[in-house]
């Protein structure tokens, strides 16, 4: 029975679309610089904390823009999407509220573990309306070492009082479904930018186009 199991769902790329979002103000950003094509960099820090971005985009950068690039691109950045998605401004990713109402309705209980810092992450949630369908967050802040450890995910399972082979782990990302799985959860990917390869599909219990593809997994599975 899908009640006996909690879903403990990743947010940027899996909740909001913010990791397009974000793209778009590193590149208005990026520009101001000089800094082109910065979606390779980018991608490699999809899933990863602050600290682990800033060290990706400073050794991508320092040696041609100088010592501290990556304190200006991601700051000035950081603003500039505040700016535009703050207030309910970040787009849903379709199916979002369709999931929740479901696994609400089979009392199934659910959780957010998200490499964004917590505040964040429960000010975006409260911005959209969704912050009552989860009781339990994760943030970034909370562990010392992100995604592809599993360190974030097996505080949530231990949080939510719950067997890491009985949690559902949502993510788009390549290292959130490497964390989930290492975590010994049943990581369920739903590709954002970056579509899954061989790996992921090997790690994930099921690989599906959307949220309410997940839905369909989980009234086929359980």
């Amino acid at each position: 029975m899908l009640k006996d199991y909690c879903v403990i769902f990743d947010m940027d790329g899996v909740i909001f679309d913010s990791e397009r979002a974000c793209l778009y103000t590193w590149t208005e950003t990026a520009n101001k610089y000089g800094i082109g094509n910065v979606r390779e960099v980018f991608n490699r820090c999809i899933g990863t904390n602050n600290n682990q971005t800033h060290q990706i985009v400073e050794d991508a950068y320092s040696k041609e823009f100088g010592e501290g690039i990556a304190d200006k691109l991601l700051s000035e950045s950081s603003r500039l999407f505040h700016e535009k998605y703050d207030g309910g401004n970040l787009p849903l990713k379709d199916g979002v509220k369709e999931i929740l109402e479901y696994l609400r309705e089979k009392n199934v209980r659910c959780a957010v573990a998200s490499s964004t810092r917590k505040a964040v992450v429960e000010a975006e949630l409260k911005d959209a309306g969704l912050i009552d369908y989860f009781e339990e967050i994760v943030g970034g802040d909370a562990v010392k070492i992100s995604k592809p450890d599993p360190e974030i995910y097996l505080l949530a399972c231990d949080k939510m009082k719950a067997k890491p082979e009985n949690a559902f782990a949502i993510e788009d990302s390549f290292n959130g479904i490497r964390s989930a799985h290492a975590a010994g959860m049943k990581p369920i990917m739903v590709p954002d930018m970056i579509p899954a390869d061989d790996e992921m599909r090997r790690l994930s219990v099921s690989v599906c186009e959307n949220l309410k593809a997940v839905v369909d997994f989980f009234e086929k599975n359980f």
